[in-house]
């Protein structure tokens, strides 16, 4: 829960090809930043651009941009820019970021001038890091490696533990964000009395925890709690639920608790999906994903061998391969890694070859 004595920490682990930043809320992870070599850095909410409408469709009261690179961004044709015209230079300010599927929403600034181009310098990720708590030393080394793996775990996990035998699991679909909450065999972590009291205890550690969960898997939009239990409290819903959400402010939008014991919410969109970063719209983790946890293997079982060995499936070790450079730096040339075609995507091996 984010109350007035939370306490942020920062962590910041590199490795070859990636860095990982990792807010930590009273000791769990609450945000995880991305940062990869080769890959540009995603505009984020604020951001300024001068781009080119290339199509405008009147029917769906859009525009889409040329923003230079990347998907088209998208928008809304109201106001001053209903006013706009195909091949037009405009500027514009991010609204929204990019998700899988669809580009940036976008707000009309004014007119442009010249090529599309990006206007806001991209921050890297410790200057984007360090924004969540100015006053936080950065921490780095083992720590953060540590940290940044269980983020990312967490990130991608749909089920996640409340104590007591309770649990929230997370499961975003194409519309919504759908959070159930399950009261367990005993709610034992929540103490004894009544089952309704248990309930309530449990469906406000649920709205808290979910808060988090929702920052650190980088979800916004409509997102609904299926609560313990049948008829709530709406004012003590409400209540736990402005207090756990309050860092997404402003921008949260609540709206009632049915009889069923529904309750909806509205979220901004301030990044990307982690799992659209780090899975395939299959839900497999990308070659790159895999590829970056070899890295990191590799790294630490070279502190106490003379040669690596890496095995892994014939994608992977392609997207492997282009690491090995930034491995070799931090190294020496004595890596190797090896195509198994009978290899899973996610199954790797990292052994020495001495």
């Amino acid at each position: 829960m984010s109350g007035p004595g939370a306490r942020r920490r920062l962590l910041l682990d590199r490795s070859a090809g990636e860095a990982r930043g990792v807010v930590l809320l009273d000791g769990r992870p609450e945000r995880l930043l991305l940062a990869r070599e080769g890959e540009p850095p995603a505009m984020e909410p604020g951001d300024a651009a001068v781009g080119r409408i290339r199509r405008m469709e009147r029917a769906l009261g859009a525009a889409f941009v040329d923003l230079g690179g990347g998907p088209d961004g998208v928008l809304a044709l109201s106001g001053a820019a209903a006013r706009l015209s195909e091949g037009q230079a405009v500027a514009v300010e991010v609204a929204a970021p990019a998700r899988r599927g669809k580009g940036p929403a976008l707000r009309l600034t004014g007119a442009g001038e010249g090529a599309p181009r990006r206007l806001t310098p991209a921050r890297d990720i410790r200057e984007r890091l360090q924004a969540f708590a100015p006053e936080e030393t950065i921490v780095e080394g083992p720590a953060a490696r540590d940290a940044a793996d269980a983020a990312e775990e967490a990130a991608l996990a749909v089920e996640h533990p409340l104590g007591g035998g309770a649990s929230l699991a997370v499961e975003p679909t194409r519309g919504i964000v759908a959070l159930d909450v399950d009261v367990g065999g005993f709610g034992g972590g929540f103490g004894s009395g009544d089952a309704r009291r248990t309930r309530a205890r449990v469906n406000a550690a649920a709205i808290a925890e979910g808060a988090r969960l929702l920052r650190l898997k980088g979800l916004g939009g409509l997102a609904v709690f299926d609560l313990a239990g049948g008829a709530q409290d709406g004012e003590a819903v409400l209540a736990a639920a402005r207090k756990a959400f309050a860092p997404d402010e402003p921008g949260v939008a609540y709206g009632p608790v049915s009889r069923l014991g529904v309750f909806h919410l509205a979220l901004p969109w301030r990044s990307a999906p982690v799992a659209e970063r780090l899975l395939d719209p299959d839900g497999r983790p990308s070659a790159r994903t895999v590829a970056q946890r070899i890295a990191r293997a590799i790294e630490r079982e070279a502190a106490s061998c003379t040669r690596v060995l890496a095995r892994c499936a014939p994608d992977v070790a392609l997207a492997a391969s282009e690491l090995r450079q930034a491995l070799v730096e931090r190294l020496g040339p004595r890596i190797d890694i090896a195509a198994e075609p009978g290899f899973a995507r996610e199954a790797f091996e990292v052994r020495p070859n001495d």
